[in-house]
């Protein structure tokens, strides 16, 4: 691909860091307007353009990178009369790094062939300070050679990127490592209410996990906050969350799964976000489970 024009949907906190890094490599890049975008100042002093509809832009890119919440919202952007894939010309490619629902992307990918354009499911880890470092993990779903023409857009914004094979896979694999990822804040949420309901101090608790078996990403992650009270370590949404552990819950019971832990999971975080919001940052689902049993009821 001979310097492709870009469009970009979702300038949130990880979409921000992912136009950044396109921009700042060069590349022609487009946004979509849209009040849940981070400022566009610094992207917009490199070189980036807005545009204000849909359709255009859509018409005017070579690929479109999609970094919004989920699935309903990938399906209104793409399908539909008005919808960007209506608006593509053939052989245009669209990334979509969302985490979403496996089966719906796998009906969108349909659509797409159909259509005369290339889809592949690029969901990223990690957290908005590696989207802005240009070190994400991408877990990539499509066809091969679509990857290796999208490499070098990709390696502007991601450190390791994994072919996970057919296209849905790598949502179904991004839905796996969440359940991973929360299910075990989740877990070191609760024993630390229980630790500082039992008096135990909290430095105590992280130095005496973090040289054993609670040791990890997920209690670096959340040490500031049990240490200082600071959300920072783990900037996502405990709505994301949830909206994430209800997708892994739906596609572990469309396999036949056994799913039980992932549903206690999932009602953990649901009675978070009753308790505190959607807006509130994951790592307060300490001071929720605090609180005590039954916070939700």
């Amino acid at each position: 691909m001979t310097t492709p024009r870009i469009g970009l949907i979702g300038v949130g906190l990880m979409g921000h860091g992912i136009a950044l890094n396109i921009a700042q490599k060069g590349y022609r890049l487009t946004v979509l307007e849209h009040p849940g975008n981070q400022p566009l100042d610094t992207l917009k002093s490199l070189g980036a353009t807005t545009s204000e509809s849909l359709s255009e832009l859509a018409s005017n890119v070579d690929v479109l990178v999609l970094c919004v919440t989920g699935s309903p919202q990938v399906e209104a952007i793409l399908l539909g009369e008005q919808g960007a894939l209506a608006a593509m010309r053939k052989g245009t490619v669209v990334i979509d790094c969302s985490t979403a629902l496996p089966d719906s992307t796998e009906r969108i990918a349909e659509i797409a062939q159909a259509a005369g354009i290339r889809f592949i499911d690029a969901p990223m880890t990690r957290t908005p300070k590696e989207a802005a470092e240009g070190r994400l993990n991408l877990l990539v779903g499509g066809d091969a050679a679509v990857l290796d023409e999208c490499m070098p857009i990709l390696r502007c914004f991601a450190e390791n990127v994994t072919h996970t094979g057919a296209v849905g896979t790598g949502h179904r694999m991004k839905l796996l490592h969440n359940y991973v990822s929360l299910g075990t804040v989740a877990l070191i949420s609760e024993a630390a209410a229980c630790a500082f309901r039992g008096q135990v101090s909290p430095q105590v608790f992280v130095d005496v996990l973090a040289k054993g078996g609670g040791g990890g990403v997920a209690l670096e992650r959340l040490k500031p906050y049990l240490l200082e009270g600071d959300t920072s370590g783990l900037k996502f949404f405990m709505g994301n969350a949830l909206k994430d552990m209800g997708y892994y819950v739906s596609m572990a019971r469309d396999t036949n799964a056994v799913q039980d832990i992932a549903d206690a999971i999932h009602d953990t975080y649901a009675c978070a976000v009753a308790d505190v919001g959607d807006e509130a940052l994951v790592p307060r689902l300490v001071t929720t489970l605090q609180r005590g049993v039954g916070f939700c009821q």
